[in-house]
Protein backbone atom coordinates (compact mmCIF):
# COMPACT_ATOMS: atom_id res chain seq x y z
CA UNK A 1 0.00 0.00 0.00
CA UNK A 2 1.18 3.60 -0.09
CA UNK A 3 2.86 5.04 2.62
CA UNK A 4 0.81 7.78 4.49
CA UNK A 5 4.19 10.05 3.88
CA UNK A 6 3.46 9.66 -0.03
CA UNK A 7 -0.21 10.84 0.23
CA UNK A 8 0.46 13.36 2.66
CA UNK A 9 3.38 14.93 0.82
CA UNK A 10 2.26 14.32 -2.61
CA UNK A 11 -2.15 14.69 -2.27
CA UNK A 12 -3.17 16.38 -5.40
CA UNK A 13 -0.22 14.10 -7.76
CA UNK A 14 -1.47 10.70 -6.25
CA UNK A 15 -5.27 11.57 -7.35
CA UNK A 16 -3.58 12.74 -10.48
CA UNK A 17 -1.90 9.97 -10.75
CA UNK A 18 -4.37 7.42 -9.95
CA UNK A 19 -6.59 8.46 -12.52
CA UNK A 20 -4.50 6.97 -15.22
CA UNK A 21 -5.76 3.83 -13.36
CA UNK A 22 -9.49 5.06 -13.79
CA UNK A 23 -9.24 4.95 -9.83
CA UNK A 24 -11.31 8.34 -8.73
CA UNK A 25 -8.73 8.61 -5.26
CA UNK A 26 -10.36 11.90 -4.08
CA UNK A 27 -12.81 10.38 -1.63
CA UNK A 28 -10.55 8.29 -0.06
CA UNK A 29 -7.02 10.70 0.00
CA UNK A 30 -9.24 12.83 1.88
CA UNK A 31 -10.56 10.41 4.18
CA UNK A 32 -7.09 9.08 4.96
CA UNK A 33 -5.76 13.08 5.89
CA UNK A 34 -9.06 13.14 8.36
CA UNK A 35 -8.43 10.23 9.69
CA UNK A 36 -4.67 11.08 10.32
CA UNK A 37 -5.22 14.38 11.68
CA UNK A 38 -7.62 12.38 14.08
CA UNK A 39 -4.93 9.54 14.91
CA UNK A 40 -2.68 12.42 15.82
CA UNK A 41 -5.06 14.62 17.88
CA UNK A 42 -6.00 11.26 19.58
CA UNK A 43 -2.18 10.16 20.65
CA UNK A 44 -1.35 14.25 21.53
CA UNK A 45 -4.30 13.75 24.11
CA UNK A 46 -3.09 10.56 25.33
CA UNK A 47 0.61 11.32 25.45
CA UNK A 48 -0.61 14.30 27.33
CA UNK A 49 -2.38 12.38 29.83
CA UNK A 50 0.09 9.87 30.04
CA UNK A 51 2.65 12.34 30.89
CA UNK A 52 0.26 13.56 33.28
CA UNK A 53 -0.24 10.27 35.10
CA UNK A 54 3.92 9.64 35.05
CA UNK A 55 4.02 13.07 37.32
CA UNK A 56 1.01 12.34 39.16
CA UNK A 57 2.48 8.87 40.02
CA UNK A 58 6.19 10.31 41.63
CA UNK A 59 4.20 12.83 43.67
CA UNK A 60 2.12 10.43 45.57
CA UNK A 61 5.36 8.51 46.23
CA UNK A 62 6.77 11.69 47.71
CA UNK A 63 3.51 12.81 49.41
CA UNK A 64 3.16 9.36 51.14
CA UNK A 65 6.85 9.96 51.74
CA UNK A 66 6.28 13.25 53.85
CA UNK A 67 3.39 11.89 55.43
CA UNK A 68 0.76 13.83 53.88
CA UNK A 69 -1.41 11.11 53.39
CA UNK A 70 -4.96 13.45 52.26
CA UNK A 71 -2.88 15.14 49.83
CA UNK A 72 -1.73 11.95 48.90
CA UNK A 73 -5.48 10.33 48.65
CA UNK A 74 -6.27 13.46 46.41
CA UNK A 75 -3.45 12.72 43.65
CA UNK A 76 -4.71 8.80 43.64
CA UNK A 77 -8.27 10.14 43.17
CA UNK A 78 -7.19 11.86 39.91
CA UNK A 79 -4.63 8.96 39.13
CA UNK A 80 -8.22 6.82 39.09
CA UNK A 81 -10.01 9.54 36.39
CA UNK A 82 -7.08 9.49 34.56
CA UNK A 83 -6.49 5.56 33.98
CA UNK A 84 -10.11 5.69 32.73
CA UNK A 85 -9.48 8.89 30.12
CA UNK A 86 -6.10 7.19 28.79
CA UNK A 87 -8.15 3.70 27.96
CA UNK A 88 -10.80 5.50 26.52
CA UNK A 89 -7.95 7.43 24.01
CA UNK A 90 -6.46 4.16 23.61
CA UNK A 91 -9.62 2.43 22.56
CA UNK A 92 -10.08 5.99 20.14
CA UNK A 93 -6.53 5.43 18.96
CA UNK A 94 -6.94 1.69 18.06
CA UNK A 95 -10.23 2.21 16.23
CA UNK A 96 -8.73 4.94 13.77
CA UNK A 97 -5.98 3.46 13.49
CA UNK A 98 -7.49 0.14 12.23
CA UNK A 99 -9.96 2.83 9.83
CA UNK A 100 -6.60 4.20 8.84
CA UNK A 101 -5.62 1.12 7.46
CA UNK A 102 -8.87 0.37 5.81
CA UNK A 103 -8.58 3.52 3.98
CA UNK A 104 -5.06 2.69 2.86
CA UNK A 105 -5.45 -0.44 1.41
CA UNK A 106 -7.91 0.46 -0.97
CA UNK A 107 -5.89 2.96 -2.97
CA UNK A 108 -4.00 1.10 -5.82
CA UNK A 109 -0.36 2.02 -6.88
CA UNK A 110 0.73 4.82 -8.36
CA UNK A 111 1.53 3.83 -12.05
CA UNK A 112 4.84 5.39 -13.25
CA UNK A 113 4.56 7.92 -15.21
CA UNK A 114 5.30 5.55 -18.73
CA UNK A 115 2.18 4.20 -18.12
CA UNK A 116 0.27 5.06 -20.97
CA UNK A 117 -4.00 6.28 -21.01
CA UNK A 118 -6.08 3.54 -21.45
CA UNK A 119 -9.00 1.69 -20.64
CA UNK A 120 -8.27 -2.00 -21.22
CA UNK A 121 -6.29 -4.26 -23.19
CA UNK A 122 -6.86 -3.02 -26.58
CA UNK A 123 -5.15 0.25 -25.52
CA UNK A 124 -1.94 -1.17 -24.26
CA UNK A 125 0.75 0.09 -26.49
CA UNK A 126 3.11 -2.59 -28.41
CA UNK A 127 7.08 -2.11 -27.17
CA UNK A 128 8.29 -4.16 -28.91
CA UNK A 129 6.96 -6.81 -32.19
CA UNK A 130 8.46 -9.99 -33.52
CA UNK A 131 10.21 -8.29 -36.82
CA UNK A 132 9.65 -11.78 -39.04
CA UNK A 133 7.30 -13.78 -40.53
CA UNK A 134 4.55 -15.20 -38.20
CA UNK A 135 4.57 -19.10 -38.51
CA UNK A 136 2.19 -20.98 -41.17
CA UNK A 137 0.81 -24.40 -41.38
CA UNK A 138 1.28 -26.59 -44.17
CA UNK A 139 -1.72 -28.49 -44.36
CA UNK A 140 -4.40 -29.17 -41.84
CA UNK A 141 -4.35 -26.22 -39.01
CA UNK A 142 -5.41 -28.10 -35.95
CA UNK A 143 -5.75 -26.29 -32.50
CA UNK A 144 -4.26 -27.63 -29.59
CA UNK A 145 -7.29 -29.29 -27.73
CA UNK A 146 -7.47 -31.37 -31.05
CA UNK A 147 -3.96 -31.93 -30.75
CA UNK A 148 -3.70 -33.42 -27.89
CA UNK A 149 -6.45 -36.19 -28.44
CA UNK A 150 -4.81 -36.70 -31.68
CA UNK A 151 -1.26 -37.61 -29.80
CA UNK A 152 -3.37 -38.84 -26.73
CA UNK A 153 -1.14 -36.53 -24.24
CA UNK A 154 -3.02 -34.34 -22.12
CA UNK A 155 -6.80 -35.26 -21.13
CA UNK A 156 -9.35 -33.08 -20.05
CA UNK A 157 -11.82 -34.90 -19.69
CA UNK A 158 -10.39 -37.55 -17.41
CA UNK A 159 -9.25 -33.95 -15.05
CA UNK A 160 -12.85 -32.97 -15.25
CA UNK A 161 -13.88 -36.74 -13.84
CA UNK A 162 -11.41 -36.05 -11.11
CA UNK A 163 -11.53 -32.86 -10.45
CA UNK A 164 -13.44 -30.75 -12.66
CA UNK A 165 -13.28 -28.59 -15.75
CA UNK A 166 -9.99 -26.32 -15.80
CA UNK A 167 -7.33 -29.68 -14.22
CA UNK A 168 -6.50 -31.63 -17.08
CA UNK A 169 -3.99 -34.64 -16.76
CA UNK A 170 -0.88 -34.86 -18.85
CA UNK A 171 0.30 -38.01 -20.10
CA UNK A 172 2.72 -39.91 -22.24
CA UNK A 173 4.88 -37.40 -23.74
CA UNK A 174 2.76 -34.71 -22.88
CA UNK A 175 4.11 -34.94 -18.88
CA UNK A 176 7.83 -35.04 -20.26
CA UNK A 177 7.63 -31.93 -21.86
CA UNK A 178 5.68 -29.89 -19.31
CA UNK A 179 8.48 -31.37 -17.38
CA UNK A 180 11.06 -30.51 -19.67
CA UNK A 181 9.96 -26.98 -19.70
CA UNK A 182 10.00 -26.55 -16.30
CA UNK A 183 13.42 -27.96 -15.88
CA UNK A 184 14.72 -25.65 -18.82
CA UNK A 185 13.33 -22.54 -17.45
CA UNK A 186 15.06 -23.58 -13.83
CA UNK A 187 18.28 -23.75 -15.62
CA UNK A 188 18.17 -21.01 -17.55
CA UNK A 189 16.90 -19.03 -14.44
CA UNK A 190 19.82 -20.40 -12.43
CA UNK A 191 22.50 -19.01 -15.08
CA UNK A 192 20.63 -15.69 -14.63
CA UNK A 193 21.68 -15.63 -11.04
CA UNK A 194 18.47 -16.55 -9.24
CA UNK A 195 18.30 -19.00 -6.63
CA UNK A 196 15.88 -21.84 -6.65
CA UNK A 197 13.69 -22.05 -3.59
CA UNK A 198 10.65 -24.60 -3.46
CA UNK A 199 8.01 -22.83 -1.34
CA UNK A 200 4.99 -23.64 0.18
CA UNK A 201 1.73 -24.22 -2.25
CA UNK A 202 -0.44 -22.43 0.80
CA UNK A 203 -0.68 -19.66 2.27
CA UNK A 204 -1.80 -17.55 5.40
CA UNK A 205 -3.89 -14.53 5.28
CA UNK A 206 -0.96 -12.20 6.47
CA UNK A 207 0.64 -13.57 3.28
CA UNK A 208 -2.05 -12.77 0.63
CA UNK A 209 -2.18 -9.40 2.30
CA UNK A 210 1.59 -9.06 1.90
CA UNK A 211 1.24 -9.01 -1.65
CA UNK A 212 -1.86 -7.45 -2.29
CA UNK A 213 -4.08 -10.44 -2.67
CA UNK A 214 -6.09 -10.22 0.16
CA UNK A 215 -8.53 -8.49 1.31
CA UNK A 216 -9.88 -7.56 -2.17
CA UNK A 217 -9.06 -10.74 -4.40
CA UNK A 218 -10.19 -13.44 -2.11
CA UNK A 219 -12.83 -14.29 -4.44
CA UNK A 220 -10.03 -15.49 -7.17
CA UNK A 221 -8.49 -17.73 -4.54
CA UNK A 222 -9.36 -21.46 -3.41
CA UNK A 223 -9.77 -21.13 0.12
CA UNK A 224 -8.99 -24.09 2.90
CA UNK A 225 -11.87 -22.70 5.42
CA UNK A 226 -10.93 -25.55 7.94
CA UNK A 227 -7.09 -23.68 8.19
CA UNK A 228 -7.99 -20.36 7.23
CA UNK A 229 -5.14 -20.99 4.24
CA UNK A 230 -5.72 -19.97 0.59
CA UNK A 231 -3.76 -22.00 -2.24
CA UNK A 232 -1.65 -19.78 -4.12
CA UNK A 233 -2.38 -18.17 -7.27
CA UNK A 234 1.22 -17.40 -8.51
CA UNK A 235 4.33 -18.40 -6.46
CA UNK A 236 4.88 -14.43 -6.54
CA UNK A 237 2.88 -15.15 -2.86
CA UNK A 238 4.89 -17.45 -1.32
CA UNK A 239 8.82 -15.92 -2.35
CA UNK A 240 8.19 -12.25 -1.68
CA UNK A 241 6.50 -12.93 1.48
CA UNK A 242 10.03 -14.92 2.69
CA UNK A 243 11.02 -11.50 3.35
CA UNK A 244 8.14 -10.28 5.50
CA UNK A 245 9.13 -8.72 8.40
CA UNK A 246 12.39 -8.27 7.49
CA UNK A 247 15.40 -6.07 7.58
CA UNK A 248 17.81 -7.08 4.85
CA UNK A 249 21.39 -5.86 4.56
CA UNK A 250 22.27 -3.48 1.54
CA UNK A 251 25.09 -5.05 0.41
CA UNK A 252 22.82 -8.10 -0.40
CA UNK A 253 20.70 -6.04 -2.96
CA UNK A 254 19.67 -7.27 -5.21
CA UNK A 255 17.76 -10.48 -3.98
CA UNK A 256 16.86 -12.82 -6.50
CA UNK A 257 14.92 -15.76 -6.48
CA UNK A 258 12.80 -18.33 -8.37
CA UNK A 259 10.60 -20.67 -7.67
CA UNK A 260 8.45 -23.69 -9.55
CA UNK A 261 5.19 -23.97 -8.23
CA UNK A 262 1.94 -25.63 -9.45
CA UNK A 263 -0.57 -22.25 -9.10
CA UNK A 264 -4.75 -22.14 -8.87
CA UNK A 265 -7.08 -19.67 -9.30
CA UNK A 266 -11.18 -20.08 -9.42
CA UNK A 267 -11.31 -17.81 -12.37
CA UNK A 268 -13.66 -19.24 -14.93
CA UNK A 269 -14.73 -17.07 -18.18
CA UNK A 270 -17.23 -17.71 -20.88
CA UNK A 271 -16.36 -20.87 -23.04
CA UNK A 272 -14.95 -20.15 -26.20
CA UNK A 273 -12.21 -20.39 -28.05
CA UNK A 274 -10.64 -17.80 -26.32
CA UNK A 275 -10.97 -19.83 -23.37
CA UNK A 276 -10.37 -23.27 -24.79
CA UNK A 277 -8.02 -26.37 -24.30
CA UNK A 278 -4.72 -24.71 -22.37
CA UNK A 279 -5.89 -21.28 -22.77
CA UNK A 280 -7.35 -20.74 -19.17
CA UNK A 281 -7.38 -23.23 -16.39
CA UNK A 282 -8.16 -23.42 -13.15
CA UNK A 283 -4.67 -25.12 -11.84
CA UNK A 284 -1.01 -24.71 -14.16
CA UNK A 285 2.20 -24.82 -13.50
CA UNK A 286 4.66 -22.05 -13.97
CA UNK A 287 8.35 -20.88 -13.10
CA UNK A 288 7.97 -17.40 -11.36
CA UNK A 289 11.32 -15.00 -11.14
CA UNK A 290 11.00 -12.21 -7.72
CA UNK A 291 13.56 -9.49 -7.43
CA UNK A 292 14.08 -7.68 -3.58
CA UNK A 293 15.81 -4.42 -5.06
CA UNK A 294 17.57 -1.04 -3.79
CA UNK A 295 14.99 1.55 -4.48
CA UNK A 296 17.12 3.80 -6.77
CA UNK A 297 17.80 0.10 -9.15
CA UNK A 298 14.33 -1.14 -9.44
CA UNK A 299 14.01 -0.07 -12.98
CA UNK A 300 17.21 -1.58 -14.01
CA UNK A 301 16.08 -4.88 -12.40
CA UNK A 302 12.72 -4.69 -14.26
CA UNK A 303 14.50 -4.28 -17.37
CA UNK A 304 16.73 -7.56 -17.11
CA UNK A 305 13.85 -9.51 -15.81
CA UNK A 306 12.51 -7.97 -19.17
CA UNK A 307 15.38 -9.43 -21.15
CA UNK A 308 15.76 -12.55 -18.96
CA UNK A 309 11.93 -13.62 -20.13
CA UNK A 310 12.50 -12.27 -23.51
CA UNK A 311 15.67 -14.74 -23.86
CA UNK A 312 13.55 -17.69 -23.22
CA UNK A 313 10.67 -16.92 -25.87
CA UNK A 314 13.49 -16.49 -28.41
CA UNK A 315 15.45 -19.83 -27.54
CA UNK A 316 11.63 -21.32 -27.67
CA UNK A 317 11.40 -20.47 -31.50
CA UNK A 318 8.15 -18.62 -30.52
CA UNK A 319 6.85 -15.56 -32.34
CA UNK A 320 6.11 -13.11 -29.27
CA UNK A 321 5.73 -9.36 -28.65
CA UNK A 322 6.02 -7.28 -25.84
CA UNK A 323 3.33 -5.04 -24.58
CA UNK A 324 3.41 -2.09 -22.18
CA UNK A 325 0.51 -2.10 -20.54
CA UNK A 326 -1.87 0.72 -20.05
CA UNK A 327 -3.57 2.57 -17.01
CA UNK A 328 -6.85 0.87 -17.23
CA UNK A 329 -4.95 -2.44 -17.94
CA UNK A 330 -2.43 -2.52 -15.24
CA UNK A 331 -2.97 -4.52 -11.78
CA UNK A 332 -3.46 -2.78 -8.70
CA UNK A 333 -0.31 -3.24 -6.75
CA UNK A 334 1.69 -2.80 -9.93
CA UNK A 335 3.27 0.62 -10.94
CA UNK A 336 4.84 -0.85 -14.24
CA UNK A 337 3.89 -3.97 -15.94
CA UNK A 338 5.09 -5.32 -19.50
CA UNK A 339 2.92 -8.72 -20.73
CA UNK A 340 4.58 -11.17 -23.31
CA UNK A 341 2.73 -12.76 -25.76
CA UNK A 342 3.03 -15.42 -28.09
CA UNK A 343 1.74 -16.27 -31.37
CA UNK A 344 -0.28 -19.34 -31.74
CA UNK A 345 -0.28 -19.74 -35.63
CA UNK A 346 -3.82 -22.50 -35.36
CA UNK A 347 -5.98 -20.25 -33.06
CA UNK A 348 -4.47 -16.94 -35.56
CA UNK A 349 -3.90 -14.43 -31.92
CA UNK A 350 -1.83 -13.93 -29.37
CA UNK A 351 -1.80 -15.54 -25.73
CA UNK A 352 -0.56 -14.08 -22.81
CA UNK A 353 2.03 -15.83 -21.42
CA UNK A 354 3.80 -13.58 -18.86
CA UNK A 355 3.43 -10.63 -16.58
CA UNK A 356 7.00 -8.79 -15.69
CA UNK A 357 6.33 -6.17 -12.75
CA UNK A 358 7.46 -3.56 -10.45
CA UNK A 359 6.05 -2.92 -7.72
CA UNK A 360 8.06 -0.04 -6.25
CA UNK A 361 7.28 -0.03 -2.56
CA UNK A 362 3.79 -1.06 -2.26
CA UNK A 363 4.14 -4.65 -1.33
CA UNK A 364 6.93 -3.22 0.56
CA UNK A 365 5.13 -1.30 2.64
CA UNK A 366 2.47 -3.87 3.26
CA UNK A 367 5.19 -6.67 4.44
CA UNK A 368 7.18 -4.60 6.48
CA UNK A 369 10.19 -5.80 4.41
CA UNK A 370 12.87 -2.84 4.46
CA UNK A 371 16.63 -2.48 3.99
CA UNK A 372 19.60 -0.60 5.68
CA UNK A 373 23.05 0.51 4.88
CA UNK A 374 26.50 0.97 7.11
CA UNK A 375 25.74 5.02 6.78
CA UNK A 376 21.41 4.91 7.36
CA UNK A 377 20.18 5.63 10.23
CA UNK A 378 16.93 3.84 9.96
CA UNK A 379 15.83 0.84 7.56
CA UNK A 380 14.36 2.20 4.13
CA UNK A 381 11.53 0.43 2.16
CA UNK A 382 12.73 -1.71 -0.54
CA UNK A 383 11.46 -2.36 -4.02
CA UNK A 384 9.90 -6.00 -5.04
CA UNK A 385 9.60 -7.12 -9.02
CA UNK A 386 8.23 -10.51 -10.36
CA UNK A 387 7.61 -12.13 -13.62
CA UNK A 388 5.69 -15.14 -14.93
CA UNK A 389 9.66 -17.47 -16.49
CA UNK A 390 7.52 -18.97 -17.69
CA UNK A 391 3.86 -19.58 -17.21
CA UNK A 392 3.47 -22.96 -18.76
CA UNK A 393 0.07 -23.84 -20.43
CA UNK A 394 -0.23 -21.80 -23.39
CA UNK A 395 3.77 -21.48 -23.94
CA UNK A 396 2.58 -25.62 -24.76
CA UNK A 397 -0.51 -24.72 -26.67
CA UNK A 398 1.67 -22.22 -28.78
CA UNK A 399 4.30 -24.92 -28.59
CA UNK A 400 1.85 -27.69 -29.75
CA UNK A 401 0.43 -25.53 -32.77
CA UNK A 402 2.79 -23.79 -34.30
CA UNK A 403 5.43 -27.11 -34.77
CA UNK A 404 2.98 -29.28 -36.29
CA UNK A 405 3.91 -31.51 -39.30
CA UNK A 406 2.67 -33.67 -41.34
CA UNK A 407 4.94 -36.67 -39.40
CA UNK A 408 3.86 -35.29 -35.88
CA UNK A 409 4.93 -32.03 -33.63
CA UNK A 410 8.56 -31.20 -33.57
CA UNK A 411 9.88 -30.25 -30.11
CA UNK A 412 12.39 -26.86 -30.68
CA UNK A 413 16.12 -27.78 -30.31
CA UNK A 414 16.50 -26.58 -26.86
CA UNK A 415 14.02 -28.59 -24.98
CA UNK A 416 15.37 -31.94 -26.47
CA UNK A 417 17.83 -32.97 -23.89
CA UNK A 418 15.36 -32.21 -21.71
CA UNK A 419 12.82 -34.32 -23.39
CA UNK A 420 14.72 -37.25 -24.36
CA UNK A 421 12.95 -37.31 -27.76
CA UNK A 422 12.64 -34.72 -30.41
CA UNK A 423 8.81 -35.45 -31.87
CA UNK A 424 6.06 -36.48 -30.86
CA UNK A 425 4.42 -38.95 -33.28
Amino acid sequence: MLTLKIILENKDEVIKRLKIKRFEATEVVEAIINLDDTRKATQSSLDQRQAEMNTLSKEIGMLFKQGKTQEANEAKSKTADLKETIKELNGQLNETTLSLEAELVKLPNIPHPSVPEGNSDADNLVEKAWEKDLPAIEGDKLPHWELIEKYDIIDFKLGTKITGAGFPVYKGKGARLQRALISFFLDEGEKAGYQEVLPPIVVNEDSGFGTGQLPDKEGMMYHATADNLYLIPTAEVPVTNMYRDEVVKEDDLPIKNMAYTPCFRREAGSWGADVRGLNRLHQFDKVEIVQISHPEKSYEALKSMVAHVEGLVNKLGLPYRILRLCGGDISFTSALTFDFEVFSAAQERWLEVSSVSNFESYQANRLKCRYKGKDMKKPELVHTLNGSALALPRILAALLENNQTAEGIKIPDVLVPYCGFDMIK
